[in-house]
C-alpha cells in the first residue's frame, strides 16, 4: 500500500501519534448530507506555517514575555542543562473577593451578544503557543503537566508559572480588548487551577503545591475584566482524567481517563461545583463551560445532563445561571440536546479550516464561499433548533499556505476568510471567541494571534452598534425621544395584522407597574401580550445600549426567562407566542433606532 501525505497524516491520528500536538482535532468530520463540515477539522497538514507546530518546532521568540528578558528573573538560561530559575516572588493577593453582585449588569453580561477572544496557554499551556515555558520541562514536553514537573523543581516550576500569570496578560491588555469593542473573554482554566485541593488522586498531586497561588490569580482575572466592563465565561479546559486525551486537557500520556470512571467522574462534579459556587453571583462572569471538546462518547450526554444537574443544586443562583456545553463536534446532535432544555444552557461550536487535507487543499476564496453558503445553513439550523442559545467560542484567521498561494491577493483572501466567519458567527449565534488572544511570535501570526490579526485579517474593532460606549451614557437619547415619531402600534393595529380577517374588540385596560411603552395593558389576552411584548422588546434595546452599547444576544432564552417571570397574571397560557413574536418586533425597532441616534452623535 502506498500512502499520500494525507493519508499518512490521517494514520498517525488514528494511532494517536499526531493528536496531541494540535488544536483540536476530533474524528468525524462530513455530516451526513455531504456539505462541508462547519468544523472543517481533521488531522493537520504539516506543511503550512498558518498550522500550530509540532514539538520538533517551537516557533519564533516569545514576545509577550521571553523568561530571561525579564528585570527580577535573571539567570534563566535556555540551555536544558540549566533549569533551575532563581525564585520569583509573586505580590500577595491575600484571599481576594468579587465585588457587590449587581444583578442588573449581570443580566447585560449573561445575555448580551458576544465579541470574545480566548486568554488561550495563560492558565492551559500549549506547546506550539507557549514554546519557552515548555524548555525545561519533563516528560514529553507538551502539556500542563509537564511545565509542573520540570525547572528542576516544585518550587522552580511555580516560579516559572507565577511570573507567566502575572505578566503574560495585564490590566492594559482588557483595557485594549474593551477600546476595540470585545466584550467578553473566554478564559480557559484546569482543575489544578483550583488549587492543591483539587489535584489530589490525580497525576497533579505530586506537583500541587505549584498551585497554591493559582486561584487567587483566576479570581484578579475576572475582577480586571471587570474594571474595563468584560464579562468572562470560565472554560474548564482540562478535566480531571482528561476528557479528551490531548495536552490541552493537562496531561501527555493520550489516556482520556474521564468518562466511566467514577473517581475522575466525582473530582469532575467537585471542581464543578466549587466553580459554581464561587461564581454564580459573580457580575461579570457569563457562565461556566463544563468541559472543552471532550470526546463524544456514548456517555457524554449523561455527562453533560449528571453535571448540570449537580450545579443547578449548588444555590438559588445556580439554577438559572448559564452554563456552556461544548458538543464534541457534533453540531446537529447538541443543538437537539439544548433545544430540549428550558434552562439557560449553551452550546459552543468550534469552527477551523486548516487541520484537513481537502481544507489544506481549497483555496481561500472557496472557504469563504463554503461559509457563506454550507457552513451558513448549518448554523442557521441548529441556532433555531435551540432558540439562539449557541456561540463560536473558538474560530481563527488561520489558513494553508497551499490555500492563498493560487490568491491575487493572499492578505485580502485571508481578511474576507476571517471577517465572513465574524459577520456570520454575529448574525446566526450569540458571539464567536476567537483563538487565542496572545502567543508567542505573535506579530508573525495574524492566523492565530488575535493582536496581529486586528486591523489586518480583523476589523479594527468590533463594536456591536459600530461606535464605541458613549461617555456620558445620558447623550444616548431618553425613551420618549427615542420613540416620538415613531409608530408603535396600537393593541388593537398589532392584533389586526396577527389576525387580518378580524376586527380587534375593544374593551376596558388595567393599570399595571410592567407597562413600559403603553400607560396601560389591554385585558384582552392576545392583545395585552402583543402590547407587552412590544414594548418589553423596545425598552430591552435601550437597557442594553447603556451598558456599553451592547445588543441582546441570547434572544430565545432571555424571552423565555421573560415569560416565566411575568407568570401568567400578565401573559394569559396560550398568548406566548405574541409575546415572543412582537418583542422580537419592538427590539428591532428599538436597536433601529438606538443605530440611528448613535450614528448622529460624536463619541
Amino acid at each position: 500500500m502506498v500512502l499520500t501525505a494525507g493519508n499518512f497524516a490521517l494514520l498517525l491520528q488514528s494511532l494517536r501519534l499526531m493528536q496531541g500536538t494540535f488544536k483540536p482535532i476530533p474524528t468525524a468530520l462530513t455530516g451526513s448530507t455531504g456539505v462541508p463540515s462547519q468544523s472543517k477539522l481533521a488531522a493537520p497538514s504539516t506543511s503550512d506555517s498558518d498550522i500550530p507546530p509540532s514539538n520538533a518546532d517551537p516557533g519564533g521568540n516569545y514576545q509577550s514575555h521571553a523568561l530571561g528578558d525579564i528585570p527580577g528573573f535573571g539567570g534563566f538560561s535556555k540551555a536544558a542543562s540549566d533549569c533551575n530559575p532563581q525564585p520569583y516572588e509573586p505580590p500577595d493577593l491575600g484571599d481576594p473577593t468579587f465585588p457587590p453582585f449587581d444583578q442588573a449588569k449581570a443580566t447585560v453580561y449573561r445575555y448580551r451578544q458576544q465579541q470574545s477572544v480566548n486568554l488561550g496557554s495563560w492558565f492551559v499551556h500549549e506547546q506550539w503557543m507557549t514554546p519557552s515555558l515548555f524548555t525545561c520541562a519533563a516528560g514529553n514536553q507538551i502539556s500542563e503537566l509537564d511545565i509542573a514537573s520540570g525547572w528542576g523543581s516544585v518550587g522552580g516550576a511555580r516560579s516559572v508559572l507565577e511570573l507567566h500569570w502575572d505578566t503574560f496578560v495585564t490590566e492594559d491588555d482588557f483595557h485594549y480588548l474593551a477600546s476595540i469593542g470585545i466584550n467578553t473573554v473566554r478564559l480557559p482554566i484546569g482543575y489544578w487551577s483550583l488549587g492543591p485541593d483539587f489535584c489530589g488522586g490525580t497525576p497533579f498531586e505530586p506537583v500541587a503545591d505549584v498551585y497554591r497561588n493559582s486561584w487567587p490569580r483566576v479570581v484578579r482575572t475576572i475582577n480586571m475584566a471587570s474594571d474595563s466592563g468584560i464579562g468572562v465565561l470560565v472554560d474548564l479546559h482540562g478535566a480531571p482524567g482528561s476528557q479528551n486525551g490531548q495536552p490541552h486537557s493537562g496531561i501527555s500520556d493520550g489516556n482520556t481517563g474521564l468518562f466511566g470512571n467514577d473517581w475522575y467522574i466525582n473530582r469532575t462534579m467537585a471542581a464543578l461545583t466549587f466553580l459554581t459556587g464561587q461564581l454564580a453571583n459573580v457580575t461579570n462572569v457569563v457562565g461556566i463551560q463544563i468541559l472543552n471538546e471532550p470526546q463524544n462518547v456514548d456517555s457524554l450526554p449523561a455527562f453533560y445532563t449528571q453535571a448540570i444537574s449537580t450545579m443547578r443544586r449548588v444555590s438559588p443562583a445556580a439554577e438559572s445561571f448559564p452554563l456552556y456545553i461544548h458538543d464534541g463536534f457534533n453540531l446537529d446532535q447538541y443543538s437537539d440536546f439544548v433545544g430540549n432544555r428550558s434552562d439557560f444552557v449553551v452550546q459552543d461550536h468550534h469552527s477551523y479550516f486548516v487541520f484537513t487535507s481537502s481544507d489544506s487543499a481549497e483555496p481561500a476564496s472557496q472557504h469563504t464561499k463554503d461559509i457563506h453558503s454550507a457552513v451558513t445553513g448549518s448554523l442557521d439550523s441548529a441556532s433555531k433548533r435551540e432558540r439562539r442559545n449557541l456561540v463560536v467560542d473558538e474560530f481563527s484567521c488561520a489558513l494553508t499556505a497551499q490555500s492563498l498561494v493560487g490568491e491575487g491577493d493572499p492578505e485580502q483572501a485571508r481578511m474576507d476568510f476571517c471577517t465572513g466567519q465574524t459577520e456570520l458567527y454575529q448574525n446566526e449565534t450569540a458571539g464567536w471567541a476567537f483563538w487565542a488572544y496572545d502567543k508567542e511570535d505573535c506579530s508573525n501570526d495574524p492566523g492565530w494571534c488575535f493582536k496581529a490579526a486586528v486591523g489586518r485579517s480583523l476589523p479594527p474593532s468590533f463594536f456591536s452598534y459600530g461606535k464605541g460606549p458613549l461617555a456620558d451614557p445620558s447623550r444616548l437619547p431618553a425613551l420618549s425621544d427615542m420613540a416620538s415619531g415613531m409608530y408603535a402600534p396600537s393593541p388593537e393595529d398589532a392584533a389586526a395584522a396577527l389576525h387580518p380577517n378580524v376586527t380587534a374588540a375593544s374593551g376596558p385596560s388595567v393599570s399595571s407597574p410592567e407597562v413600559g411603552l403603553f400607560p396601560q395593558l389591554p385585558l384582552d389576552p392576545s392583545q395585552r401580550a402583543i402590547a407587552k411584548g412590544y414594548s418589553d422588546g423596545f425598552l430591552t434595546a435601550k437597557i442594553f445600549a447603556l451598558y456599553g452599547m451592547s445588543k441582546l444576544g441570547f434572544t430565545g432564552q432571555y424571552v423565555n426567562d421573560s415569560l416565566s417571570r411575568l407568570g401568567s397574571a400578565i401573559i394569559v397560557p396560550g398568548q406566548e407566542h405574541y409575546y415572543s413574536q412582537w418583542f422580537m418586533e419592538g427590539l428591532a425597532d428599538g436597536e433601529a433606532l438606538i443605530s440611528a441616534s448613535v450614528n448622529n452623535i460624536s463619541i
